[in-house]
């Protein structure tokens, strides 16, 4: 204390010291904080996949990477076009499918064109030169089921061979590409 009884400031080392160590906590509990949203969102909200196989050509290609709305999994029952991953009825691994048919439905393929409750429904994605004299059905699709198929019909292991699938195998609907840009 000086003689006018005003303290001296301490030396900037000191106070600098004694300021990083007060905010050295808060920068590691946001950091954490931010970590965990990270991990909640990739877990419940969205995910980047990578697309595996050609099955989805010419809409998605094998290292296509794509953003999987997962949180759509909870209580929403797909809708025929929809493009998900699913959980491989006989390997349990990741594959994108669109659905073409829903509970209740019934589906098979005439000639290689889908054929849904007695329509025929062209699809734009599908080579059809490809699928000349591909014949499939005709299949009632079970409740709570969806069935499933590539839009490469020839390269595509889907419902034609593992049958409909549980909507509970779903783990999320694919909601845009995201590398590579087109």
């Amino acid at each position: 204390m000086s003689a006018s009884g005003v303290t001296a400031a301490p030396p900037a080392a000191a106070r600098s010291s004694t300021v990083r160590t007060r905010r050295g906590p808060k920068w590691v509990v946001l950091a954490a904080v931010v970590v965990v949203l990270l991990v909640a969102v990739r877990v419940f909200v969205a995910e980047p996949l990578r697309v595996r196989s050609s099955s989805m050509s010419p809409t998605l290609h094998a290292g296509d990477q794509v953003l999987v709305d997962k949180y759509f999994t909870h209580g929403h029952m797909p809708h025929r076009h929809d493009i998900v991953v699913l959980r491989s009825p006989g390997t349990g691994e990741l594959l994108v499918k669109r659905v073409a048919a829903v509970a209740g439905d019934v589906v098979g393929l005439e000639a290689g064109v889908l054929v849904v409750n007695g329509h025929q429904v062209h699809e734009r994605y599908v080579n059809y030169q490809l699928m000349v004299g591909v014949y499939y059905g005709p299949v009632r699709v079970p409740a709570g089921d969806v069935f499933v198929l590539g839009d490469n019909r020839p390269d595509s292991v889907d419902s034609r061979t593992f049958g409909a699938v549980p909507v509970s195998r779903i783990t999320g609907r694919v909601v845009m590409r995201i590398w590579p840009p087109r």
